[in-house]
């Protein structure tokens, strides 16, 4: 049994549920819609599932919907490790990019009639903002604060609404001193512009963030930005292509955990969805979940 959680908030609500249905009834799978009022009950609807005995679950919508139904997943005691899905319907679903997976909702959908699930590690995010996990990526800084921007850019702007939004935000912002600790003993500080941990290998609109990164290795993909902002012009057309690791500006590490000390005020960012500002810890949590492919 399938409960796909239709996200309005990824488009108009009852055409999203009518799209729904025309592309899952000819599929020999049992499914139930559940549509959701607001992201609190996104987490309310799994909770409910897993009482009922359902462990899979489909969103309907973007990088959001996901990770609204991760941290409602991430919430409770499972008997079997949940499963989930993603029918891509809002304006960014970067994380299936890194499976190379059908992206629209009509194409995707053939995903949950097959047998193919993928082990996924999960991040876990500690703030001041309390804990919440992340499916694809977590990050402090202008990215973060671009995230924000985007939000309040009209929608047809589609996938393009966070490249526009970082170029509108990186002038209004400074460059500040971090410090990261991978693992307990791996410490780098110094001057940055933008941290990312990354569990998947894209974001942002389509952009090749971390290239190396694994969502079954059981290890965050840590990238640290150097600034000054200048440096974002030659840095930025190589991260689209996923050729940024080796610019003398980046500096990449891997582990299972690290803690981010930032300045109170930098925004963080996880998976498109803003969290909070300030520092944060990062852990990852080896094959948390399933996910369809």
């Amino acid at each position: 049994m399938w409960w796909v959680v239709v996200n309005p908030a990824a488009g108009n609500a009852r055409e999203l549920v009518e799209r729904t249905h025309r592309a899952l009834e000819e599929l020999e799978i049992d499914y139930e819609i559940r549509q959701s009022e607001s992201p609190g009950h996104v987490c309310e609807i799994v909770r409910e599932g897993n009482a009922s005995g359902v462990r899979r679950f489909a969103g309907v919508g973007g990088d959001g919907t996901a990770h609204l139904i991760l941290n409602g997943i991430m919430q409770q005691d499972w008997a079997k490790t949940p499963g989930l899905a993603l029918l891509p319907a809002g304006s960014g679903s970067d994380f299936i990019r890194t499976f190379a997976l059908p992206r629209t909702l009509e194409t995707a959908a053939p995903h949950l009639a097959t047998s193919d699930w993928y082990p996924c590690d999960v991040l876990s995010i500690d703030g001041a903002f309390g804990r919440r996990y992340a499916l694809n990526v977590v990050e402090a800084g202008v990215g973060a604060a671009a995230v924000s921007t985007a939000a309040r850019m009209p929608r047809w702007f589609g996938g393009k609404r966070y490249s526009i939004a970082f170029w509108l935000t990186l002038p209004r912002f400074a460059p500040a001193t971090v410090r990261t600790v991978v693992d307990g003993r791996k410490d780098l500080a110094g001057s940055a512009i933008a941290i990312i941990v990354a569990n998947g290998q894209f974001f942002g609109g389509g952009m090749n963030i971390a290239p190396r990164a694994s969502v079954a290795d059981g290890q965050l993909d840590l990238q640290v930005f150097a600034g000054p902002r200048r440096k974002a012009l030659t840095v930025m057309p190589r991260v689209i292509r996923g050729m940024h690791l080796g610019h003398k500006n980046v500096r990449r590490m891997v582990g299972g955990s690290v803690e981010i000390d930032v300045p109170g005020t930098w925004p963080i960012e996880a998976d498109g969805e803003a969290l909070g500002k300030g520092p944060i810890s990062v852990t990852v949590l080896p094959a948390a979940i399933e996910f369809k492919i």
